[in-house]
């Protein structure tokens, strides 16, 4: 299974321990996800020095090949909103995630895809169980 992972680059890095919690649990279900260096401290210096279009080609590559998308929405991010409606135009399954709390914006906790899922946490372990949880909901059916 190939899970791309979405989070906040340039928008904020406050929820970094929460990407990497994420992460490792997906990875430690024997997912791929080709996103998992997003997760990691220093990753605003690696990316920046990556063309805009590179990353675009890259990460589109990424997605397409991906069976769904798993994003931690707490910090806004336009690139993660364009990375939910991408996939989800693509008919795949989408997690997002955020802390219990957190303003979300309402064209995320509003949307009535059947495709999406929408989850707050209030702890990291939280948040790495409900990407576990989803994972597991997708396996009988990929």
């Amino acid at each position: 299974m190939n899970i791309y992972f979405a989070c906040s680059i340039t928008g904020g890095r406050a929820y970094e321990a929460v990407y990497q919690a994420i992460t490792r649990a997906l990875l430690d279900l024997g997912v791929e996800v080709p996103t998992v260096h997003l997760a990691e401290t220093g990753v605003v210096n690696e990316e920046r020095v990556i063309e805009p279009r590179a990353v675009y080609e890259r990460d589109v590559a990424w997605m397409r090949s991906a069976d769904a998308l798993i994003a931690e929405v707490s910090v806004p991010s336009h690139g993660v909103g364009f990375e939910i409606g991408f996939v989800l135009n693509l008919g795949k399954p989408v997690l997002c995630l955020y802390e219990q709390g957190r303003a979300v914006s309402k064209m995320v906790t509003g949307n009535p895809h059947p495709n999406l899922t929408v989850r707050s946490y209030q702890t990291v372990a939280e948040a790495a169980n409900l990407a576990r949880n989803f994972v597991s909901s997708l396996r009988p059916s990929l």
